[in-house]
């Protein structure tokens, strides 16, 4: 389970409206139904919320917008929520869409409790909270991404190859085109990463079930008084504010925990080491002791594990050696390279 928490962007690619971003979340909608013909088999995929479906695009920008009181123009409206269940955890459903709803519902619920505020004198509930959510079931890939990144060197080399064979159609330069289609070919199917037999570039869709959960949730509660802020630095703490006492903060290591055991409540999934929070977290901030722990499993959990690494990104050989202390430090070695981003839960920082 990877999960997000992003701050609005502020001068940036969206404008101090929702508009723009519910716009994008519309992506997946546009060309579903054309002519009266639906065109994808999962069909149109509606906002909602934790008590009503089937809510308008129009509907979510209307009620985030006006949901802004005293907040100043370099402040985040609204905070994005990112949901990204793994393949492992997708096969435990068995309606995937209604599912997704479910869990949001539940998930939410973990996102108040880890708020560290009180309104007139008792905690905020689900009810105190102004959000709405979307399933995409479709992904692309991104220049971020690993696969793309290692097959940056292969996509450069046949860029530069197919320019120089237009310069030589056009009469600028000389050359064997046939030779060079040859090593074009070459390098496609010699990319290291590939999809149904093409080389994977940027843009193209992922392939298996890619679905996932965006959550749009006001910065004001929703009464539109109270500021709570997911990006908040304070765990949990107590400020003097006006002559008063005022909690504060919001607990992220609780809520990514939190989030864990509510899906593997919900659906009876059980979670290899490799899936957890505090392994990612321990992976990024102590690579040694999440090391010990993954090498202590049992056999066939480590195995699992390793899969599910290799799944995410994490580089790992290969071969695997013959001996644990071989395994333990080439993989060790490789665990160090360059794998954080890959395996990263939360873009406000963990």
């Amino acid at each position: 389970m990877y999960i997000t928490i992003t701050p609005q962007k502020l001068g940036g690619n969206y404008s101090q409206s929702a508009a723009d971003f519910v716009e994008y979340l519309e992506k997946e909608n546009q060309g579903v139904e054309e002519g009266g013909q639906t065109k994808q088999a999962k069909g149109v995929e509606n906002f909602f919320n934790q008590y009503d479906d089937g809510i308008s695009a129009e509907e979510v920008v209307k009620e985030i917008d006006g949901n802004t009181a005293k907040l100043k123009k370099n402040e985040p409206k609204f905070y994005s929520i990112t949901v990204s269940p793994s393949k492992y955890e997708l096969s435990r459903l068995q309606n995937c869409s209604d599912d997704l709803k479910t869990y949001t519902r539940e998930l939410m619920k973990d996102y108040v409790a880890s708020f560290n505020r009180e309104i007139n004198g008792r905690s905020i509930t689900i009810k105190d909270i102004k959000y709405f959510a979307k399933i995409e079931h479709q992904r692309t890939f991104k220049g971020t991404d690993i696969q793309i990144k290692e097959n940056q060197p292969y996509a450069s080399k046949i860029l530069q190859l197919k320019t120089e064979i237009r310069n030589i159609r056009e009469g600028r330069a000389e050359g064997d085109v046939e030779k060079m289609r040859m090593e074009i070919a070459k390098l496609e199917k010699g990319a290291p990463h590939q999809q149904d037999g093409k080389r994977i570039v940027q843009g193209m869709p992922k392939a298996g079930n890619q679905s996932h959960i965006h959550i749009i949730v006001s910065r004001k509660d929703a009464s539109n008084s109270l500021s709570l802020s997911p990006g908040s630095k304070h765990k949990a703490s107590e400020v003097e504010m006006h002559g008063r006492t005022v909690k504060r903060g919001f607990d992220r290591d609780k809520f990514f925990g939190h989030a864990e055991k509510t899906f593997d409540r919900t659906f009876g999934y059980k979670r290899n080491f490799a899936e957890t929070y505090k392994a990612r977290k321990d992976f990024i901030k102590n690579p040694k002791l999440y090391f010990a722990a993954l090498m202590k499993l049992p056999t066939n959990e480590r195995a699992l594990a390793f899969k599910m690494m290799g799944d995410s990104g994490v580089p790992i050989m290969p071969n695997l050696p013959i001996t644990q202390t071989q395994l333990a430090l080439k993989l060790f070695n490789r665990l160090r390279r360059g794998a954080e981003v890959a395996i990263k839960s939360s873009s406000i920082g963990i």
